[in-house]
């Protein structure tokens, strides 16, 4: 069952195309992992899902409803937690999650206590003397008190310290047991790795890879580090071989995953008493294919694009 769908959905904001026929589709309880530089059109994806913005073509529904003409009734049936959380001042954490708890017709108190505890968050301090990242806790807690059937979750776990980030995670399970359905825009590879069931890449507007992990993965490299008996000799010449390095007793090289068996009937003729190897990750296929540097903000920190 398909929860949420955009189809050639494009933005304009006068002469700049923000979004250039984004095409995401998020079934019932699953986990859909959305990643992309700074700037790449991530959270403007996310305004127009959420009625904020209106699109300028294409189509995008929830729950079978066009998110501007229908956002109201959307919005009773998800949550949204976005990268950096405002909260009035001059009300505490507590206040705070009631008041949207109640938006969202919920009032589960057990799961409220629950998950205070789980964030280890003080909901009777004012929210003015909150942190970034408690203000964070405090929009985790109350978007997971609700009974949403649809989390959308733009940079949710910046400024969050890796124990809360694991409790983030297990949130995200239950979610997923539940029946529950997610976008998680991400700049945490490794988060959005271990947490989703299919991944959507966009870059200038565009989505430009799309599929679950293990379909993405044939554009990896494997790693492999070989020794063998006798030296290995032409292996600069074996197709789908890259980077070598020559170690003491053999060679750490990178291979496209298509060539592997073929990699390894090669190297096998030269007697092999050694062969370890490192499975691709979306780290490695996000800074390979999509030539974003290890210091481009998206990788190492948080914000909105």
């Amino acid at each position: 069952m398909t929860v949420l769908k955009t189809s050639d959905l494009i933005k304009r904001f006068g002469k700049f195309t923000a979004l250039d026929r984004v095409n995401i589709e998020v079934n019932k309880g699953e986990v859909y992992g959305f990643i992309g530089p700074n700037g790449s059109g991530k959270s403007t994806t996310i305004r127009v899902l959420l009625g904020i913005l209106k699109a300028s073509e294409g189509e995008a529904k929830v729950f079978g409803k066009d998110v501007w003409n229908h956002a109201v009734e959307i919005h009773k049936r998800i949550a949204y937690v976005p990268g950096d959380v405002n909260l009035w001042s001059n009300l505490t954490g507590g206040e705070v999650i009631d008041l949207f708890v109640r938006l969202r017709g919920s009032n589960n108190k057990s799961r409220r206590e629950e998950l205070i505890q789980k964030f280890d968050l003080d909901p009777t301090k004012k929210c003015k003397t909150y942190s970034k990242g408690n203000r964070q806790k405090v929009a985790l807690v109350a978007a997971f008190s609700s009974d949403a059937d649809l989390y959308i979750l733009d940079e949710p776990t910046s400024g969050l310290d890796p124990l809360m980030e694991r409790v983030f995670q297990e949130c995200i399970m239950d979610a997923k047991i539940s029946g529950k359905s997610v976008l998680l825009s991400s700049h945490i590879l490794s988060e959005v790795e271990k947490l989703c069931d299919k991944i959507g890449i966009i870059r200038q507007g565009k989505i430009i890879e799309t599929g679950t992990l293990s379909e993405l993965r044939h554009l990896t490299r494997i790693s492999l580090l070989i020794e063998t008996k006798q030296p290995i000799t032409a292996l600069n010449r074996v197709k789908g071989v890259y980077d070598i390095e020559k170690q003491d007793q053999g060679f750490f090289f990178q291979v496209d995953g298509e060539e592997l068996s073929n990699v390894i009937k090669y190297v096998s003729q030269f007697d092999v008493i050694k062969l370890e190897s490192s499975p691709p990750n979306l780290e490695d296929l996000f800074l390979r294919h999509y030539e974003v540097v290890e210091e481009t903000p998206s990788i190492g920190g948080g914000g909105a694009s």
